[in-house]
Parts: structure tokens; C-alpha cells; sequence
């Protein structure tokens, strides 16, 4: 398979600074139709907040979300993996550990965030097109 890069490459990289507002993140995320936001200090990967964060840290503590910082709540030191990681690799470390978004790095600089819906797509995708190639 293709390195993981190779989902994300086009796309615009959206992140969030750790000091904004975890009413400001959830807006943001709404606004562009994402579930996570990789989180920067600094212009460094520190985190990543996700809607998940959102409601077992934010809603379900009662804390509240304009007052209520993404460092304070967000996931600290996410794994990460390198632009040329494999997709099965990828795909390995979301399942062994539990999460569903992955931040790529090109040695500190984030270059994307992958999804487990990004990858069940590809595959999708590629299976669709066997298919098509075996009914020719």
C-alpha cells in the first residue's frame, strides 16, 4: 500500500492552539465538518482534541466550554507517524491503541491528520475498483 500520506496530501491541515477556548475548537470543528483538531504550541504538535474529548472532558465534567482551555482537555503527546508510515501500520496503531485520528509529521512539522474514516474509505475505494476490473 501507498505511504498514509498519500489520503491526506491535498487537504488543507486545520489545527487549533492549545490556549484557545474549547467553546472556540468545537466551533471551529463544526464550522469545517471535522472531529478533531490536531493541537499546536508554539507550532508543535501537543495534543489532539476531539469531539470525544469534548463530551467525556467538557459536557459530562460540567466544565464550561468558554472558559475551559483545549490544553486542559485535550489528548497530550498523541502518536504520530511519519509522512511515509504505511496505511496498515496506521491502521495497526488505531486499533492497538483505541483512537481514530492519527496526526502525520514531517519531523516536527505537522503535515495532515488521518482518520479511520479516511482509511475504511481507501479501502472501499480500492475493492470497488478490483471489482471493476474483474467484471471487464
Amino acid at each position: 500500500m501507498s505511504p498514509i500520506y498519500d489520503l491526506v496530501k491535498d487537504r488543507r491541515v486545520y489545527s487549533i492552539e492549545a490556549d484557545r477556548s474549547v467553546l472556540e475548537g468545537a466551533r471551529f470543528m463544526m464550522e469545517h465538518r471535522i472531529g478533531a483538531l490536531p493541537v499546536l504550541r508554539n507550532g508543535e504538535l501537543v495534543g489532539i482534541f476531539s469531539e470525544r474529548d469534548i463530551m467525556n472532558r467538557v459536557v459530562a465534567a460540567g466544565r464550561l466550554p468558554g472558559t475551559t482551555r483545549i490544553s486542559e482537555v485535550m489528548t497530550a503527546n498523541p502518536k504520530s507517524v511519519s509522512v511515509e508510515e504505511t496505511i496498515e501500520n496506521c491502521l495497526y496503531l488505531m486499533r492497538e491503541f483505541g483512537f481514530r485520528h492519527l496526526p502525520i509529521v514531517d519531523g516536527k512539522e505537522l503535515k495532515g491528520l488521518v482518520s479511520s474514516r479516511d482509511i475504511l474509505l481507501r479501502y472501499i475505494a480500492q475493492k470497488e475498483a478490483e471489482q471493476g476490473r474483474m467484471a471487464v
